[in-house]
């Protein structure tokens, strides 16, 4: 048996043409949505993933913004873009890209954006909304694997999810996520002890840890629906997932390649987030 692909990047294209459907509908009523990325720092990965963003933003027609400041930049004065950001009737999302540079407390910054621009549903009061089952916005990459699932078909009530990774951006929200679903989840780590044992029992399987080639084909369930959030590059300067896809596509029923898998589909759903925060 050879995995049916998930084509991540075929979907988003869909996911977009919503969008700038969504976007003339807007304009109609004189809105025109608009994204504001706060970078820090020059790391060429954060850049790489602004640039998709912003082009993303622009095909579909809402206006974006990029905010770079340099690594040493103090933290007041980060703080008081967001907060110039906050009152800008122009912006409906703030953006701001992690990780950020060594010095920076993370947590304090995110928490000056407002809930009600909270994009990419970091704030305090999203997570607590999403942890109730009801947020606006559900962050980017968890709520990009949701569309993945409904468009293979999946339904997910009484199947058994694991997710390998406990991240806030991505395993703790994919849980819930899967939890509102009626699926049974069990959350590990890449400390778990036999980790084998969890993964051979999923239906729904998502690997988000960082740690190319963890999992491998013999840990899957036959048929399992697998989900790779894992961007590795290699020596060779070859992009990878934390899943062995050429053992994996050999039992998994579904999975997402990398790249061309997630990850497009986690800046669509940034636009979509944008739009929803735009209609107000």
């Amino acid at each position: 048996m050879t995995a049916q692909r998930i084509d991540g990047k075929a979907l988003a294209e869909q996911v977009l043409a919503e969008c700038a459907a969504k976007v003339q509908d807007l304009g109609r009523r004189g809105v025109r949505p608009g994204l504001a990325v706060i970078l820090v720092g020059d790391n060429p990965a954060s850049r790489a993933y602004i640039g998709n963003k912003v082009k993303a933003c622009g095909r579909v027609g809402v206006h974006s913004q990029v905010h770079e400041f340099a690594a040493g930049t103090p933290q007041a004065e980060v703080i008081a873009r967001v907060r110039a950001l906050n009152a800008d009737p122009a912006i409906h999302g703030i953006l701001v890209q992690l990780p950020l540079p060594a010095g920076l407390d993370e947590a304090a910054i995110l928490a000056e954006v407002a809930a009600s621009k909270d994009v990419d549903g970091f704030h305090v009061i999203n997570r607590g909304d999403l942890l109730g089952g009801h947020t606006r916005f559900p962050p980017c990459t968890p709520a990009g694997m949701m569309r993945m699932l409904e468009h293979a078909g999946v339904d997910l009530g009484g199947k058994h999810a694991v997710v390998v990774g406990r991240s806030n951006t991505v395993g703790k929200p994919m849980a819930l996520l899967l939890l509102g679903r009626n699926a049974t989840v069990t959350i590990c780590t890449s400390k778990t002890v036999d980790l084998a044992s969890h993964t051979r029992r999923a239906d729904v399987l998502v690997v988000a840890v960082g740690r190319p080639g963890l999992v491998t084909g013999d840990m899957i369930k036959p048929g399992a629906i697998v989900l790779d959030v894992g961007i590795n590059r290699t020596a060779e300067g070859r992009l990878v997932g934390d899943v062995d896809f050429a053992s994996a596509e050999q039992v998994a029923g579904h999975i997402t390649p990398v790249p061309g898998g997630v990850g497009p589909m986690t800046v669509a759903m940034l636009v979509v987030n944008t739009i929803e925060a735009a209609a107000g």
